[in-house]
């Protein structure tokens, strides 16, 4: 997320209502008309192609600080909104989102980790949606700005710290100048408690936010700053992150700025637990304005043109400008074999998935966080900071469509949600497991300060609950 700083959160006792209503080859690829979709009926509905909604034709132009605390957003036509949790049910600022994608109950509880004064990770219980269906999960007095999680294949759950500079270090791993990663260790009979708390610092010590696995149990992640890079993480023992290869990643054959042919970088694995960014500093990586947060169809989404895509958002627009959604083609041709005649997945193809003047205009702004559905519908929210009234138009949530053919960009940009509140920036998107519901929470809100955690669904699926 936008690191800012805001004014101290209220202690308010009781949280508002819940559940409230809401008003082929590379050849193949063809960039699509430039267009952001406005006030067009899309004919697609849940369990088909993705919501169906008439998209919104502009930002929320907000009128007072903290906007609507019953409707955090303005939505596109056919859509609905639940507060599923408020702070003080979990602590001020809530970040990424993440279900237990496996094991026990899959899918029945919501994690979310903390980057304000209190670093901690909340869970929720979406079967028993309630005042106490919300408690503290896991915290350590020296975490500091706890920003992504993902969840492992083996069961466990990932977060990580979003800080270039470590304010708190680790007591066990002082020599750490930035955030480190840590794996918490749920009960086997009840995901709700943990057992452990393990740190993983062979993953890199680095401003961490975009988490995600690849089938091979890969980790893929970023390090946010500029220049911050993008990296891949091959533990030596799958399911095992104690120990392991970083890579970074670097562009060897250029198609454009920052995009095209691209190789994985080893870096020292000593120097990595110490700086990351440092270490991928030393060996020419291809660096980009401030990369957040990533996302493949390994988690609750899909991409049928290339289930190995990993898309990421890269979201400053100047010094340079960025402000745009990368895609990666993880499983580029251009892999050399190996000695058995395989590819040997050292090599990556890049590309411009939305940008400006591609396929949308100068209304999409800092993308922030993205999220996969189950048909291919790129989910990205908007960060451009500021705060009412010097800022008079809510941050958005857009949908890219897939387009037709290998690194093809998406076939269209959509405005499905706007902030009503000024203040305040969407994080955490994230698409339900074997669900129609977008999860987002609503972070650093003006007015009462009170964060939420909101979900999105169609309108008459809300009806039916």
């Amino acid at each position: 997320m936008h690191t800012m700083h805001h004014a101290a959160r209220l202690t308010l006792g009781v949280v508002a209502g819940l559940c409230l209503t809401a008003c082929s080859d590379k050849s193949a690829a063809t960039a699509p008309n430039l267009q952001v979709t406005s006030l067009v009926t899309a004919s697609r509905s849940v369990g088909e192609e993705g919501f169906r909604f008439t998209a919104l034709s502009s930002s929320f132009a907000c009128t007072v600080s903290g906007g609507d605390p019953v409707n955090p957003f303005s939505l596109a036509s056919g859509l609905g909104q639940t507060i599923i949790a408020s702070e003080p049910q979990f602590a001020d600022a809530g970040d990424m989102n993440v279900q237990n994608e496996n094991g026990p109950d899959a899918g029945r509880y919501l994690y979310r980790p903390s980057e304000g004064a209190i670093s901690e990770v909340s869970v929720t219980d979406l079967k028993n949606l309630g005042p106490n269906s919300t408690k503290r999960f896991a915290f350590r007095a020296d975490w500091e700005s706890l920003d992504p999680t993902v969840w492992t294949p083996w069961g466990t759950l990932l977060i990580g710290e979003e800080a270039n500079v470590a304010v708190k270090p680790d007591p066990d791993f002082p020599s750490a100048k930035a955030g480190l990663v840590y794996e918490l260790i749920p009960n086997k009979n009840d995901p709700s408690v943990l057992d452990r708390i393990v740190a993983r610092p062979a993953i890199g010590s680095k401003a961490h936010e975009g988490m995600r696995f690849d089938k091979k149990g890969n980790l893929y992640s970023i390090s946010e700053r500029n220049p911050g890079y993008i990296y891949r993480f091959t533990p030596d023992k799958k399911g095992d992150l104690s120990s392991g290869q970083l890579y970074v990643l670097k562009i060897t054959s250029p198609t454009g700025d920052r995009t095209g042919e691209a190789e994985w970088i080893p870096l020292d694995r000593d120097a990595v637990r110490i700086d990351a960014s440092v270490a991928a500093d030393a060996v020419g990586a291809t660096g980009y304005n401030r990369p957040e947060d990533v996302e493949m169809a390994t988690s609750t989404g899909n991409f049928p043109e290339n289930p190995n895509t990993l898309f990421v958002a890269v979201t400053a627009p100047s010094g340079p400008a960025d402000n745009r959604i990368l895609a990666i083609d993880l499983d580029d041709r251009g892999g050399k074999d190996d000695e058995r005649g395989k590819k040997s997945g050292s090599t990556a193809f890049v590309y411009d998935y939305v940008k400006i003047g591609l396929n949308t205009t100068s209304e999409f702004e800092w993308p922030d966080n993205v999220a996969l559905d189950p048909h291919g519908n790129l989910y990205i929210t908007e960060d451009p900071g500021s705060s009412f009234p010097t800022k008079r138009k809510g941050d958005d949530i857009w949908v890219a469509r897939p387009g037709k053919g290998r690194h093809a960009p998406a076939a269209s940009v959509e405005r499905v949600a706007s902030l009503t509140d000024c203040d305040a920036e969407p994080t955490g998107i994230y698409w339900e497991l074997k669900g129609d519901r977008l999860f987002v929470n609503v972070q650093h809100r003006g007015g009462d300060h009170l964060d939420k955690a909101v979900a999105i669904e169609a309108a008459d699926r809300k009806s039916e609950r």
